[in-house]
């Protein structure tokens, strides 16, 4: 079968994203790192989202439950697109194009491009610096956190991460607009 655009692009760009990737992989060597990034990773598989939206009503009773609404709408959106770009483009992971690269946790799935444990973090973050600034700062930490456990843990290149922060970005924007839809009438 022969290989697709996209699949001999991938092929050319894992090539040089290799070394970039290998030596951010190798942090795993530190004691520290790898239990962190694994916390960090299984927080990002959506159980720190699930809290927040479900926190937001009581943390801004004003605005909590129309922005919870909206978080997890958005949510639902954030993982149809990026699902619906990983089965599309195929871009295997760079533990799996190079044994050189560890793998320090299991993936959810098995495609790369984009990441959607970044794009979901991104696009959170830029919701909530929309509407919460300050709440969006205490996260941010974690946020970060997210997108450099894809890379240290040996599940994504960086342009996959990067290509998630920009669409959860974009995605987090475009949601703000929606927000008076999910606001109760007065």
């Amino acid at each position: 079968m022969p290989a697709s655009k996209a699949s001999r692009f991938f092929e050319r760009v894992d090539q040089r994203e290799f070394l970039l990737c290998q030596s951010i992989n190798r942090c795993l060597r530190y004691r520290c790192v790898l239990p962190y990034f694994r916390v960090v990773s299984r927080l990002g598989d959506g159980w720190f989202w699930y809290a927040l939206i479900l926190s937001l009503p009581l943390l801004h009773p004003e605005a909590g439950l129309a922005l919870a609404l909206l978080m997890a709408a958005t949510g639902l959106v954030c993982t149809l697109t990026y699902k619906s770009l990983k089965k599309t483009l195929i871009r295997e992971r760079p533990f799996i194009s190079f044994p050189a690269i560890h793998c320090g946790t299991p993936p959810l799935d098995r495609y790369s491009f984009p990441s959607g444990h970044t794009l979901h973090a991104v696009c959170f973050n830029t919701l909530l610096a929309l509407t919460l600034p300050t709440l969006a700062l205490v996260i941010l930490p974690f946020t970060l956190s997210v997108a450099a456990s894809r890379v240290v843990l040996g599940l994504h290149y960086p342009s996959d991460v990067l290509a998630g922060a920009v669409i959860g970005s974009v995605m987090g924007a475009l949601a703000v607009e929606l927000l008076p839809l999910f606001m109760p009438m007065a």
